[in-house]
């Protein structure tokens, strides 16, 4: 892993590849996009045999409910304990997290409430390249089944017996199995096959980011989540394991980036060995080898200060303090998720401490959090206004209608009196 000095140049140069790297992105995803929206299942089915090299008919796209349940007979026996540990502890976060109803009698005879109501149908996108992201399936559905979503609808290039197992004790029916810019499109516009949906949800590749970013004009999108980064902010530590850390990111994509930022070049050099040796015990088609070399790096900052200030422009999707998080954590503003501490080994997140994965990348922390079940529900906001009420404020809504010249709203109001 190489060693580079953190100077205004270099990340300049990171950041300005990121953009370049999305551009690239849009480009592609744009044309399929377009294609689906032109053809539809035709588009979709001819993108799939392209792309994922899967022939199918449109009869073929989903998974029967036989199929969802044969799959549990085919999972090993941990788990389902597993799955059912991991999701309770997501359904509790997401309970925690659901925006209340309120409300409040801001003056005498005007009240304002907030309704809280689902979004009436979701697609959830399941990357399936490497491996189908099973956790990814818990991580968008429970959130959305405590939000109360009537419908969800779940994509995935490559579903495995795992993933159908998942999504049986989930309660999880409906399920594409699509992916790419193609599955974004056939959500965000609707096909003969694939009925559209009011919002996307899910991480993917580059292809898929940009897709969502492309139809978020006509169809709502969580947030840009991928392709995944990973940064460590460490003075000193365990090098076995912030390697560790580093490539248990860095193999979800050969576009993943991860990151080592440090003040010591001794504790550089140790993480580098450390990533050559554990490197070695992959598998040659684990896309760690090429994400390590392509996107990764150690920045060998100039100062604590210095590497701080890095973090929070480059505002990584997973930023690690293994040492000294107390004084750390008081000093970063951007963040998709942190881990605190050396046993908060990153992995602990993607799956099982119930914090949600689906997290913002490419700078997008500078601006918002990872999914939550906010994002699952529409906050209305309800006026009750007696006549009281209207005398107590008409008089500040005229004089403020007049300034910037609406007429016809002065008029609304004085027409009442």
């Amino acid at each position: 892993m190489r060693i580079i000095k953190l100077t205004h140049t270099v990340e300049k140069k990171l950041l300005t590849a990121r953009v370049a790297h999305d551009e690239e992105a849009q480009t592609v995803a744009a044309r399929i996009v377009a294609d689906v929206r032109k053809r539809g299942d035709t588009a979709l089915l001819a993108w799939t045999k392209k792309l994922d090299q899967a022939d199918l008919r449109a009869k073929d796209l989903w998974i029967s409910q036989k199929e969802i349940r044969t799959a549990e007979r085919h999972v090993s026996p941990d788990f389902p304990r597993a799955i059912r540990q991991a999701s309770r502890n997501i359904r509790c976060i997401a309970e925690k997290q659901i925006p209340l109803p309120w409300s409040l009698e801001v003056e005498s005879g005007v009240r304002i409430s907030q309704r809280v109501l689902p979004i009436e149908s979701i697609g959830a996108y399941i990357p399936g390249g490497h491996a189908s992201l099973v956790s990814t399936l818990s991580m968008t559905a429970i959130p959305a089944q405590v939000a109360d979503v009537p419908r969800i609808v779940a994509v995935c290039p490559k579903p495995n017996n795992e993933l159908l197992a998942a999504a049986n004790f989930l309660g999880i029916t409906e399920i594409a199995r699509i992916g790419g810019a193609q599955a974004v499109a056939a959500l965000a516009y609707g096909t003969k096959s694939v009925p559209r949906v009011e919002k996307i949800f899910g991480p993917g590749n580059k292809y898929v980011t940009a897709a969502k970013q492309l139809v978020s004009a006509d169809c709502a999108i969580d947030l840009p989540a991928g392709p995944t980064e990973a940064v460590v902010l460490a003075e000193r530590g365990n090098a076995r394991w912030i390697a560790a850390d580093l490539l248990a990111q860095a193999e979800h994509a050969p576009d993943a980036a991860s990151f080592l930022v440090t003040t010591s070049r001794v504790l550089a050099q140790q993480v580098a060995a450390e990533v050559t040796a554990q490197l070695a015990t992959l598998a040659p088609d684990n896309p760690a080898h090429r994400s390590i070399e392509n996107a990764g790096a150690i920045l060998l900052a100039p100062s604590l200060r210095a590497a701080c200030g890095f973090v929070n422009r480059f505002a990584p999707e997973h930023l690690s303090l293994p040492t000294n998080p107390a004084t750390l954590l008081k000093q970063i503003r951007s963040s998709g998720t942190m881990f605190l501490g050396p046993w908060a080994a990153q992995p602990l997140g993607d799956y099982a401490t119930g914090s949600n994965h689906v997290l913002p990348t490419a700078g997008w922390a500078r601006r918002r959090g990872g999914l939550s079940t906010g994002d699952f529900v529409k906050c209305i906001s309800v006026q009750t206004i007696s006549r009281k009420g209207f005398l107590r404020i008409a008089d500040a809504a005229e004089t403020l209608a007049a300034v910037e010249g609406l007429l016809a709203h002065r008029n609304a109001v004085r027409i009442r009196r």
